[in-house]
């Protein structure tokens, strides 16, 4: 009996050590742990977190920077390049131009009540085609006005200092003796003429040219060009003491290689003005008892030459930037205005870049004694437009000096002031409208378009644009290479 007791004394003392086990472990996950003698460092941030925190000031500063040197690249360079809208003073040209279209057709009317010239070789051919020209340019006045204007004009000539004066008149007293003496050259002049008209021409066509050859170039041969496609049996006399030369002859060498009809000769103003109420004037600036003035000599010689040939010989003359558009068959004693009244429909000016005559015609000598009596060689225009519409206002109602006045878009289809326009190529479909509107117009309506070039001469005639269009309707070789290709 006594191992039995021991037995269960056993499992008694087993069972209080497993439960002062527990004890001791339940009050250990009871107590918090003791705080080590070394403290744990503090949590850091993450190393990315750190870096962006750090980069956004920078990467704003350059984006600032970035702004600023775009902003002024872009003001500096790009900005000049942008077409500029129109502004309002020229947006507001198109309602003037509206009013303008209005009074030109009462205008017209005026200038064609008149009865039309008669022509040479063909009478009722000449009137059926001079009234359905009228009747053309009646139609087409409203369309051809009411059509977008072309670019602003261009800046208009420097005034002159007073220095420029004493030097242009200084170099104008040089320039007298040398274009006014009497050489071997011409006085051959009447000889070469005679040549030249000994056999019968269709049309007599004379242009003068007193300044250098070399700016004698490709726009001139092109004029030439225009002049024969529409006249092929016509002859033409140039009156140029610098194309009266080798190379003068050289720049003609295709005409001539193909037997047109041009001839040069340097002119010989006392045989020209022999028996002409200019013939003592030309004696007196011989002498230095005139003084030529400050507007470019052969300029004002050029007003008086081309008088002084059309009184001699009778025909046409043509200034050297008249490009023709169409035959001249049906014009006698005519010559264009270049502005009218709004008012009354009559003409204000007229123009003495295209004008045809018969030989002797006394409204010519008319125009010679004025240029004689009343020679102002500091004024510009005051010999040559200007003198022609003194002359012909003054003697309009005499009988004698009849002369048909055209309107101002037989030759002067476009003012000066806005020729540029009609050399710069369409940009878009607006551009082409314009310009296949403008194109209509002019070929409907004029016999040749004046290129002014004064204004014009340092312009590129642009590939399809109006003048470069008309120019390739109206040349005979037709070079392409005078235009500029826009890409």
């Amino acid at each position: 009996m006594a191992p039995r007791v021991h037995k269960v004394k056993v499992t008694y003392v087993h069972m209080a050590v497993a439960a002062k086990v527990r004890q001791a472990k339940s009050s250990i996950m009871a107590t918090p742990p003791a705080s080590p003698t070394t403290t744990t460092p503090a949590s850091r941030k993450p190393l990315s977190l750190l870096l962006l925190s750090l980069s956004l000031p920078v990467l704003l500063l350059l984006l600032s920077v970035v702004f600023i040197l775009s902003h002024t690249t872009f003001s500096l360079l790009i900005c000049p390049l942008l077409p500029r809208p129109p502004s309002r003073r020229n947006a507001s040209t198109s309602g003037s131009s509206n009013s303008y279209g209005v009074s030109m057709d009462k205008t017209l009317q005026a200038f064609h009540a008149s009865t039309p010239p008669t022509s040479r070789r063909n009478a009722t051919n000449t009137s059926s085609s001079r009234a359905s020209l009228g009747a053309s340019m009646d139609n087409t006045a409203q369309a051809f006005h009411v059509a977008a204007p072309p670019p602003p004009p261009l800046p208009a000539a420097p005034v002159k200092t007073s220095n420029s004066k004493k030097a242009s008149a200084k170099r104008n007293k040089s320039l007298v003796k040398l274009l006014l003496r009497s050489t071997p050259q011409t006085r051959r002049f009447a000889a070469r003429a005679d040549e030249l008209f000994a056999a019968p021409c269709t049309d007599r066509f004379f242009m003068t040219w007193l300044s250098p050859l070399a700016q004698f170039g490709c726009r001139e041969l092109l004029v030439l060009e225009s002049l024969f496609r529409w006249h092929r049996g016509a002859c033409l006399l140039v009156a140029s003491d610098t194309m009266d030369s080798a190379g003068g002859r050289d720049r003609l060498r295709s005409f001539l290689d193909r037997g047109f009809r041009v001839a040069v000769a340097s002119p010989d103003f006392a045989y020209l003005l022999n028996g002409t109420p200019a013939e003592a004037w030309l004696g007196a600036v011989q002498r230095g008892g005139v003084s030529p003035g400050s507007v470019p000599l052969g300029q004002n010689l050029s007003n008086l030459l081309r008088l002084a040939l059309l009184y001699r010989y009778g025909g046409v003359y043509i200034d050297a930037d008249i490009v023709v558009l169409r035959p001249f068959s049906g014009l006698r004693n005519a010559i264009g205005a270049q502005a009218v009244d709004e008012a009354t429909g009559g003409w204000r000016r007229l123009n003495n870049a295209v004008m045809v005559f018969d030989r002797a015609h006394p409204l010519l000598r008319e125009f010679i004694a004025e240029f004689a009596a009343a020679f102002d060689g500091n004024k510009w225009g005051h010999n040559g437009p200007y003198l022609v519409s003194r002359v012909a206002a003054r003697l309009r109602q005499r009988p004698g000096f009849d002369v048909t006045v055209l309107p101002p878009r037989a030759f002067y289809p476009v003012h000066w002031s806005k020729i540029g326009g009609l050399f710069v190529a369409p940009k878009d479909r607006k551009g082409e409208r314009w310009v296949k509107a403008k194109m209509e117009n002019i070929k409907g309506e004029s016999f040749g378009i004046h290129l002014w070039n004064r204004e014009s001469r340092r312009l590129q005639m642009e590939e399809g644009s109006v003048i470069g269009r008309l120019i390739s309707d109206s040349c005979l070789f037709c070079n392409s290479s005078m235009f500029v290709k826009q890409g």
